[in-house]
C-alpha cells in the first residue's frame, strides 16, 4: 500500500530498522494482533462487532511500516492521553492493504498520506480525516488535536443516530468504474482480493496510489481523455482560498485575498459547520465536498459561525477552478512524467535566472531538475535533454507555467505513440527535440 507516512506515525507499532520489508509486514501483523487493540485487516469482522456493540467505527487505511516515518513515535496515538479514551469508544479497524476494498464505500484521495473513516456499522460515513498537500509537508493539514476533535463530534453524532441520518447522505459517492481495486484491468492479473501470507506478502499488496494509476490507465487504454476530477482529485481547500486550522473542526485560519472564499465573505476566525448540507469536521470533509463539485464550476452553500452567530453564503467556483490545484507532489505525477515528459521532473525557474535569460514572466520557463535514465523514463535523456536545461516550449505551447499544468495538458493532448516537440534553452542556445507520448 502507498506509504502513508503519518498513518504509520499514528497507528503503527515500532519495527526494527534491520528488518526487510517482508519481515516488517509479518512482524507488524503479529504485533498488532497480539496487542488486540485493533482489528487487523479484517473489515467484515469490524462491521459485525460495531453492529453488535452499537459503537461507531474508526477505519484507518495506512501502509505497512514505512522507513520514512520510523524516526517518529510509532506508538503516539495508542498512548496519547486524549486519543486513547476516545479510541476505546470506537470499534477500531486497521486496514493495511486495499486488496478487496469496497470502493463503493471507501472513496478517498489515493495519493494522500493516510485516510481515516469515521462511520456507522450500516456504512453511513460520519466524517473523513487525513489530508495531504505536499509529498512530505503534511504538518499544516493534519494533527492529533484535529483527529481528537473530529472523534469527539462523531461520538455525539452517533448518539443521535439514526434521527440525523439525512445529514450524512452526501458523504457517500457514486460507484467508481469497478467495485474493488483488483478488478481494474491493469491490476486484475497481478493481484487478488487478499494478501498472500503464504507467499511474498509485501508484493501481494495493492498500494493506494495503484488504484488511482489503474483508473487513469483505464481511460487511456480506451482512447478516452482522463476526466478532470480524476486528474485533479480531492482539491485542497487552498484552491478556493481557504486555509483551515488542522486542530479544530472547520476553523478558518486565513483567507487568500481575491479568492473565491474571500468573495464569499469568509474570514479568519469563522468556523464552517456545513458545506452543501454536509457536516464539516476536517479538511478532508471539505475536500470531499469540493471533489463532488464539477470542473465547470458551480455554487457551494456554506454555513458558518462568526462571533457565535450562524451565517450562510455561497462559494462560487468558476470554470476550470480545479486546475489551480497543484498535482506535481502526487505519486501519480510520476506515471504522468513517463507518459508526457519522457521522465523529466520540472520546477519553475527562479526569477533572477529568468530575468538573466530575458524570458518574459508570462512565458514558460521550467528548469529540468531531474532526467530519468532507464526505459520509458529515459526518453528525454535519449533525446538529448540534460539536467539544468530550461524547457521554454512544449507541443507548441509556451503558456504552461508549472510542472503540474504541463502534466495535466500533456496527458490528454495526444495518444500513445505520437511524438511531440520540445524546445529547451541551454545557456544562450536553443534546441528543439521530440519525444514520444508513452503508455
Amino acid at each position: 500500500m502507498f506509504r502513508l507516512c503519518i498513518a504509520v506515525v499514528l497507528f503503527s507499532p515500532a519495527v526494527a530498522w534491520s528488518e526487510s520489508r517482508e519481515e516488517k509486514v509479518r512482524s507488524d501483523r503479529e504485533k498488532v494482533t497480539s496487542d488486540g487493540f485493533w482489528i487487523y485487516n479484517d473489515l467484515p469482522s469490524a462491521f459485525v462487532q460495531a453492529k453488535a456493540e452499537s459503537k461507531p467505527m474508526i477505519v484507518v487505511l495506512r501502509c505497512i511500516p514505512c522507513e520514512e516515518c520510523v524516526k517518529l513515535d510509532d506508538d503516539l496515538v495508542d498512548k496519547d492521553p486524549v486519543l486513547r479514551p476516545l479510541l476505546e469508544q470506537f470499534v477500531r479497524a486497521r486496514q493495511v492493504s486495499t486488496n478487496g476494498l469496497d470502493l463503493d464505500l471507501f472513496q478517498y484521495d489515493t495519493d494522500q498520506s493516510f485516510a481515516v473513516f469515521l462511520l456507522n456499522a450500516d456504512g453511513t460515513i460520519y466524517s473523513r480525516f487525513g489530508t495531504r498537500s505536499h509529498r512530505t509537508e503534511w504538518y499544516g493539514d493534519v494533527s492529533i488535536e484535529g483527529l481528537a476533535a473530529a472523534m469527539k463530534e462523531v461520538l455525539d453524532l452517533h448518539r443521535a443516530y439514526p434521527s440525523n441520518k439525512q445529514l450524512f447522505a452526501g458523504k457517500r459517492g457514486e460507484p467508481l468504474e469497478f467495485k474493488s481495486p483488483e478488478l481494474y484491468p491493469d491490476l486484475k492479473d497481478k493481484f487478488t482480493d487478499r494478501l498472500n501470507y503464504k507467499g511474498n506478502v509485501a508484493k501481494s499488496c495493492i498500494h493506494c496510489h495503484q488504484i488511482g494509476d489503474a483508473r487513469r490507465v483505464y481511460y487511456r487504454n480506451q482512447g478516452l481523455p482522463i476526466p478532470e476530477k480524476v486528474l485533479f482529485p480531492y482539491p485542497h481547500p487552498k484552491v478556493v482560498g481557504l486555509k483551515l486550522d488542522p486542530d479544530q473542526n472547520g476553523a478558518v485560519a486565513d483567507v487568500v485575498p481575491d479568492s473565491a472564499a474571500q468573495k464569499a465573505g469568509l474570514a479568519a476566525g469563522d468556523q464552517i459547520t456545513t458545506m452543501n448540507g454536509q457536516i464539516i469536521l476536517s479538511i478532508a470533509d471539505v475536500q470531499w465536498v469540493l471533489d463532488r463539485t464539477k470542473a465547470e464550476g458551480g455554487e457551494i452553500a456554506v454555513v458558518y459561525r462568526r462571533n457565535g452567530k450562524s451565517q450562510s453564503t455561497q462559494l462560487k467556483l468558476m470554470k476550470g477552478w480545479r486546475r489551480a490545484d497543484d498535482i506535481s507532489w502526487r505519486v501519480s505525477s510520476w506515471p504522468y512524467r513517463r507518459m508526457v515528459t519522457g521522465g523529466m521532473q520540472l520546477v519553475e525557474l527562479a526569477q533572477d535566472k529568468r530575468a538573466a535569460l530575458k524570458i518574459p514572466t508570462n512565458k514558460m520557463a521550467l528548469r529540468v531538475k531531474h532526467v530519468g535514465r532507464y526505459g520509458p523514463h529515459g526518453a528525454a535523456k535519449k533525446a538529448g535533454i540534460k539536467p539544468e536545461d530550461i524547457l521554454i516550449r512544449y507541443d507548441g505551447r509556451d503558456d504552461l507555467m508549472t510542472d503540474g499544468q504541463l502534466l495535466a495538458y500533456g496527458v490528454n493532448a495526444h495518444k500513445t505513440g505520437e511524438r511531440i516537440e520540445l524546445t529547451i534553452q541551454r545557456g544562450k542556445q536553443q534546441k528543439t527535440v521530440s519525444i514520444p507520448i508513452q503508455k
